[in-house]
């Protein structure tokens, strides 16, 4: 077949629809993405403004700055984690689907289009992703905080103390998740930069176990910030044996050593795979599951890692304040005030409350991400079909996949988040003396939460079900003649 035949059969926008691309698969759940993020931001911002408000209404707390600074650096690091976490499973799924596009950039170069303008092109897809996101999720997440506002003061009788919902500062939020989701889709086009002509006569291309080994800088890149963050995360360990401060150097050490773990997740994901693999049996329709996990490691390895960070997220509140209250109860010598077991017990569940908002946004990366791989591989599962596999092992197969990168996502994310949560409660609470002993410097061992952990491990089993719906269901609508034939 000539390239001008393959380029006509390719479904083009016209010229009368300039966003027709926005029907693709991958784009809607990138703009809930957004959406998500941006609603996020606006709550957040509406909820800890109206709560400045009663305090500012409050004869007895007055101006606090003491605790407006908290609220405002609260809602700083929430509003980023979910940014952060969005940006990630954008960077992702535009990655997908540029691989999902090699044979039609090819097709592209093959006639004269350069590189850099298809990236150009993904990049402002991805900027219109971002505004229609940002945009959509400001007015839901205006319309929400008005309605929770007016609750609020309706159920628990609070008086109106003016606030006004409607605000210039609910643009921030917006405006970041519009930049982040443009920034993300360029990084995650990076890959345009290396598609060939001749790879016009393939279809999607995932980078093989192979070519990432050869990736030198990047794995060197990876490791090192993943070392030096271990490194001050146990310096800020030994630190918050002295003083508080500690927790500066251990947040410092949290982030180089996750930034590290997310740049090289192509390294660490595949042996957690292959460990979590061998639980799945010797059945055929099992060892296709696990090698199909393995044999593309970067296309698992974007699956893997939002559901990493969202379980991370979740379990490192959980068992951050587990373990403050341990910390707490070795220092005074193990007699603690009820009250303050209460107060902790509430803002361990509000945080964890606004922190599933991460593990949401993660959750659509993967259901997102599995389907675009269905999509991807028509010709893979076509030729399973022809070759006898039933539609039923087939729709297990892909099942297995889906329970398989979720498994392993799940046991990394426990892992890392009760590491970063005891480093942090540990590093700020070391030294502190508490009556009626006032013993310190103390050092406990991690305090897991086993509600809340299993709590995150019966979502994840209902998210990774709710995820391969549509892929299974796909997956068995494929026929293998047609599918052969593209």
């Amino acid at each position: 077949m000539s390239a001008v035949t393959t380029i006509e059969r390719m479904p083009q926008p016209s010229a009368s629809a300039p966003l027709a691309w926005l029907r693709e698969r991958g784009m809607g759940a990138s703009v809930l993405v957004a959406a998500i993020s941006s609603a996020f931001g606006a709550v957040l911002l509406s909820a800890t403004g109206y709560i400045a408000a009663i305090m500012r209404a409050n004869p007895y707390i007055g101006e606090s700055e003491v605790l407006a600074a908290v609220l405002a650096i609260m809602t700083v690091i929430l509003v980023g984690v979910a940014v952060y976490v969005a940006a990630i499973v954008t960077a992702n799924t535009f990655s997908t689907v540029v691989a999902g596009r090699t044979r039609r950039i090819a097709l592209m170069r093959l006639i004269g289009a350069s590189a850099r303008s298809r990236r150009d092109e993904v990049a402002r897809q991805g900027l219109v992703v971002g505004v229609i996101g940002a945009v959509v999720g400001l007015v839901a997440g205006t319309i929400v905080a008005a309605g929770g506002i007016a609750l609020a003061e309706e159920v628990l009788g609070i008086d109106d103390v003016g606030y006004q919902v409607v605000q210039a500062v609910l643009l921030v939020p917006a405006v970041i998740v519009a930049v982040t989701t443009w920034a993300a889709a360029w990084a995650g086009s990076r890959r345009v930069l290396t598609v060939t002509p001749l790879q016009a006569l393939g279809g999607s291309v995932e980078a093989s176990h192979e070519s990432l080994a050869q990736r030198k800088g990047r794995n060197a890149s990876a490791i090192a910030l993943f070392v030096s963050g271990g490194t001050l995360l146990a310096a800020g360990i030994v630190v918050g044996l002295v003083t508080p401060l500690g927790v500066i150097v251990a947040f410092f050490g949290g982030i180089l050593s996750f930034t590290g773990l997310v740049v090289g997740a192509n390294l660490v994901m595949p042996p957690v795979l292959r460990l979590v693999g061998r639980a799945f049996g010797h059945s055929a329709t099992a060892r296709l599951a696990a090698e199909n996990a393995l044999r593309y490691p970067e296309r698992s390895s974007r699956m893997a890692i939002g559901v990493v960070i969202g379980v991370t997220l979740v379990t490192m509140f959980a068992v951050a304040l587990e373990t403050v209250k341990s910390v707490v109860t070795a220092s005074a010598g193990g007699e603690v005030d009820s009250e303050f077991i209460t107060v902790i017990d509430t803002f361990a569940g509000i945080m964890m409350g606004l922190v599933a908002v991460s593990a949401v946004i993660a959750g659509v990366g993967l259901v997102n991400l599995l389907t675009l791989g269905v999509v991807q591989r028509r010709r893979e599962l076509g030729l399973l079909r022809a070759l006898g596999v039933s539609s039923a092992q087939v729709r297990r197969m892909v099942l297995l996949e889906a329970a398989h990168i979720t498994i392993a996502a799940v046991a990394t994310g426990l892992v890392l988040g009760t590491a970063y949560g005891w480093a942090g409660a540990q590093s700020l609470l070391g030294s502190v003396a508490v009556p009626p002993l006032w013993l310190s410097p103390t050092l406990v061992a991690p305090a897991v939460p086993w509600i809340p952990v299993a709590i995150i491990v019966v979502a994840t089993a209902a998210l990774t079900l709710v995820a391969a719906v549509v892929p299974t269901r796909l997956a068995t609508r494929i026929a293998p003649v047609e599918a052969l034939s593209e």
